[in-house]
């Protein structure tokens, strides 16, 4: 993670995986373009295919629960793996065409 310091970096890949062991259930996870991608509430995936949904910029960032009710995490303080996952959901959706009909 790029971030202000090792240990807010350690401190958000704890609250991830505390989350993560809370809250994982078994499911599918999308594969696009030949990679398996967590696609759970607030995770980047998601969060790529929702701004393309809404019509949003992209704008990298994921949460460390679900969307709004847990921390934020912004690009400059994401992984690489995170940040390739964001644009990956952007782009599933942009090929798939699912848009938001205002």
């Amino acid at each position: 993670m790029r971030s202000n310091g090792k240990a807010l970096d350690e401190l958000i890949e704890v609250l991830i995986a505390e989350y993560h062991a809370r809250n994982e259930t078994v499911r599918e996870w999308p594969i696009w373009k030949g990679i398996k991608y967590d696609d759970r509430h607030g995770g980047a995936f998601d969060r790529g295919s929702a701004d393309s949904y809404y019509g949003r910029i992209r704008s990298p960032h994921e949460f460390v629960g679900d969307t709004y009710s847990s921390p934020k995490i912004v690009e400059e303080d994401m992984s690489e793996e995170a940040i390739k996952a964001y644009h990956a959901g952007y782009d599933y959706n942009e090929e798939t065409g699912a848009k938001k009909e205002w």
